[in-house]
């Protein structure tokens, strides 16, 4: 199995530092919840690393451009985490479930949760 991060973002230089800019000056509107949740202004928060780097499942992230650009063909409400098994892309954790989480705690509870 292999979950799949999509984030509420595109790609690219120019993008990251738009967000970045978002973050700042706007971060009640900032569209990427699980952006905000792994990733603080400039880089990833060492809890999430250390999560990431522990956790036996493999995970692959893609910013929105990037993954529609693979998978031209579905269409899904951003962010997500989808589960990859059996050559299917199920949903692990929606768009609605990430943008009301709080924090990065609640978002490693939900995965270790899931995951059982």
């Amino acid at each position: 199995m292999t979950l799949l991060f999509v984030y509420n973002a595109n790609s690219g230089k120019w993008n990251g530092l738009f967000d970045m800019g978002h973050k700042i000056w706007s971060p009640s509107t900032y569209s990427c919840q699980l952006c905000s949740l792994t990733h603080g202004l400039f880089t990833e928060h060492k809890l999430w690393k250390r999560f990431r780097a522990e956790s036996v499942v493999d995970m692959q992230f893609y910013h929105k451009d990037e993954f529609e650009a693979k998978y031209p063909n579905l269409e899904f409400s951003y962010p997500i985490i989808l589960r990859h098994e059996n050559n299917a892309l199920q949903p692990f954790l929606e768009a609605e479930r990430l943008n009301a989480m709080a924090s990065l705690e609640e978002l490693i509870a939900s995965f270790e949760k899931e995951l059982k």
